[in-house]
């Protein structure tokens, strides 16, 4: 089976940079990624796909990036469930980023 998938995008905030309990780097980000093609109105529309990034590239990112960004992730599609505090349940799709490349220009 192969679960890869390759998005370039916008950030949608700075990415906050975390660290868990046993010292491992960690940051989510959300990238806008433009659809390729125009709705009814003749707008492009976008998607804002959840991404976790570990280690190098969450220490690496946080510190070169920031909102507006245009970054490349590669990685993996991750499903997860979780009963929310209503008690429902609550369904994520994230990627788990493997590769994460800085396509702008350097920040000032």
């Amino acid at each position: 089976m192969i679960n890869q998938v390759t998005l370039v995008g916008r950030l949608t905030r700075d990415p906050e940079l975390r660290y868990t309990q046993e010292g491992k780097a960690v940051s989510t980000v959300v990238l806008a990624v433009s659809r390729n093609y125009k709705n009814a109105r003749g707008e492009f529309e976008a998607d804002f796909v959840h991404c976790i990034l570990w280690s190098r590239q969450a220490e690496t990112t946080s510190q070169y990036c920031k909102k507006g960004s245009v970054v490349g992730v590669t990685g993996r599609i991750q499903t997860r469930n979780y009963n929310n505090q209503e008690g429902k349940k609550t369904y994520v799709t994230e990627v788990i980023a493997e590769s994460v490349k800085f396509l702008g220009p350097r920040p000032a």
